[in-house]
């Protein structure tokens, strides 16, 4: 009797952890995405772009992942060079006039540990979509302690993109700039209801 209690028990309890999924929104002011690219094989240049938007679908009990969309404005980076960044946002690289935004969409992430897995979804960067895979480390869900004390989901992800793949080839040939860019972003999601 006691055994079925238990086995009665273990199928309800799934049922009754199962939360929603609630929307979250990427915190402007808790968001870098940057960038290493190996310069002329001497050293890796760091950039970043300051203008990111977007937002996610997460259930914070089962951790399930949906509805991912992060926008960044190409033409916000940032190398600490004034004439590289100017060279990065041409037509050479980023070519941010004509594309002045490039997107990351996922609808749906496969968990490898409690608090790692990885994200599969697509990049759009100068009008051309490829497959990204990112590798995922949730941080952190709790309320925020000040502020807007509201439901927060940190994350760290990292992945690496060919340039080539997206019409990128400047510098490749000769070795100038490497074709492997490799992604660091660091997020804050706020939940939204």
């Amino acid at each position: 009797m006691k055994r079925l209690a238990l086995l009665a028990l273990a199928t309800v309890l799934p049922l009754t952890a199962q939360a929603e999924m609630a929307r979250y929104s990427v915190d402007p002011e808790h968001v870098v995405v940057a960038f290493l690219v190996k310069h002329m094989g001497y050293a890796n240049v760091l950039g970043r772009f300051t203008e990111v938007s977007g937002g996610f679908e997460f259930d914070p009990v089962s951790t399930e992942l949906s509805a991912v969309e992060v926008t960044v404005e190409a033409a916000s980076l940032q190398s600490d060079d004034p004439a590289r960044d100017g060279h990065v946002r041409s037509k050479d690289f980023l070519a941010a006039e004509a594309h002045p935004t490039f997107t990351f969409t996922a609808q749906g992430g496969t968990a490898i540990t409690e608090t790692t897995g990885t994200v599969d979804g697509t990049l759009t960067l100068r009008g051309v979509s490829q497959p990204l895979t990112l590798d995922v480390t949730l941080n952190q869900i709790a309320v925020y302690p000040f502020g807007h004390r509201k439901q927060t989901v940190g994350i760290s992800a990292r992945g690496m993109v060919k340039r080539s793949e997206f019409g990128m080839d400047y510098g490749i040939a000769n070795g100038l700039v490497a074709d492997e860019v490799y992604l660091i972003i660091e997020a804050e999601g706020i939940r939204q209801d």
